[in-house]
């Protein structure tokens, strides 16, 4: 017969955290232990490639080596997989393009050439000295990255610097192979490093923080999975926006939740609405978006900074840090946009979007410019008047 202490214990709220808190840690132990196995298999296939090419090298071996040494390991490890003739190329070009010649010297000196924004990415490179610690960093780099995202890498990118800025980012993100494919397609390296970010966010938030927002801000959103071929209105980009979220989420960045649409905030008798709301999970922090399908203008900060002064006093949790907000709009003026958010609090971002980055013959000249975008809201503006 069960004791009746048994029975409420089990049904107890504090059990039932206990129990919660065992499995988290079950379910960490095991992510651990298949990042060490993932860790030691990269490492593996980085000294097979390591030690093809150097044969090769020194004694001259041809290219029929990597079948051959394909073809040995599969019959003395048949258990295992990894070891087919096209994988064994793989660790071969793996090693050649990473291991051989001055890979990290010549991405951070191409890095270097672009803007300030990429600055974070190099801080703990440019404090390594000497070929032996620049091998190190790389070689632990590589490990902490899924062999699948090493292939798409490897193969559908050639420049060191890109490679190099990718594979910190997989590491750094952890993205999976869909979402590394989103990102190279989306060049989000282009755009992190080539195009000029417009933010106070350095004036707003402390050092530390203020660099993994500005990672997490793009300076422009390509909006062409929305399929637009015409002109809309603000709520029709936001209904189009959510009902593609998941490619929304993608173009955003690793990191993003989605809270919710018109997002309501009330302030005494008025009540006020975001267009969109999420949270970061690595920031820490509510992003709050306002859509808008016209240029910029300066009174838009005014409201934003408005809207993240009520989120931070009524939604943001104890250990948040400061909510953030980005205007999405179809164009922007960076000098404007600086002189906009020289005097506001609050940490504000403001990017444009492309509603088609590459335009096909036949649509182009008959997708709406940034002024016609602006003329149809000035027109409903001035009809609700």
């Amino acid at each position: 017969m069960k004791n009746t202490t048994d029975t409420t214990l089990a049904i107890s709220a504090d059990y039932r955290q206990f129990i919660e808190e065992l499995k988290a840690r079950v379910i960490g132990a095991r992510i651990s232990a298949a990042r060490a196995v993932m860790h030691d298999a990269i490492l593996l296939y980085w000294d097979i490639g390591r030690g093809i090419v150097e044969k090769q090298k020194t004694l001259g071996w041809g290219d029929s080596v990597v079948e051959m040494v394909a073809a040995d390991l599969r019959r003395a490890f048949p258990q295992m997989t990894g070891f087919s003739p096209r994988n064994v190329w793989y660790m071969r070009r793996f090693f050649e393009v990473y291991g051989t010649g001055d890979f990290l010297q010549q991405a951070v000196a191409e890095l270097k050439r672009s803007q300030k924004s990429s600055a974070i990415w190099l801080q703990p490179v440019a404090k390594l000295e000497g070929s032996d610690a620049l091998n190190q960093f790389l070689q632990q780099l590589v490990a902490e990255i899924p062999w699948g995202q090493h292939i798409m890498i490897i193969e559908k990118l050639s420049a060191p610097a890109a490679r190099l800025w990718y594979l910190r980012a997989t590491a750094r993100f952890g993205w999976s192979r869909n979402v590394l494919l989103n990102q190279i397609k989306a060049g989000a390296y282009e755009r992190a490093v080539t195009e000029k970010k417009t933010h106070n966010f350095d004036l707003a938030l402390p050092e530390h923080f203020a660099e993994q927002a500005d990672e997490m801000l793009k300076s422009s959103y390509s909006l062409d999975f929305l399929g637009l071929r015409r002109a809309v209105k603000e709520r029709e980009l936001e209904d189009r926006l959510i009902s593609r979220l998941q490619a929304f989420l993608l173009e955003l960045g690793y990191g993003f939740c989605f809270v919710g649409r018109q997002h309501r905030l009330a302030l005494g008798k008025k009540e006020y609405f975001i267009d969109l709301l999420f949270y970061h999970r690595f920031l820490k922090a509510l992003v709050a978006f306002d859509l808008k399908v016209g240029p910029f203008e300066p009174e838009f900060a005014g409201k934003m900074d408005f809207y993240l002064n009520l989120l931070n006093d009524k939604e943001r949790g104890p250990d948040d840090q400061p909510s953030i907000g980005i205007i999405l709009c179809a164009e922007k003026d960076d000098v404007e946009v600086e002189y906009a958010l020289r005097s506001k609090a609050n940490p504000i971002g403001v990017a444009a979007y492309e509603l088609q980055s590459k335009l096909p013959g036949e649509l182009k000249g008959k997708l709406p410019t940034a002024k016609q975008l602006a003329d149809i809201v000035r027109v409903e503006m001035e009809g609700g008047k």
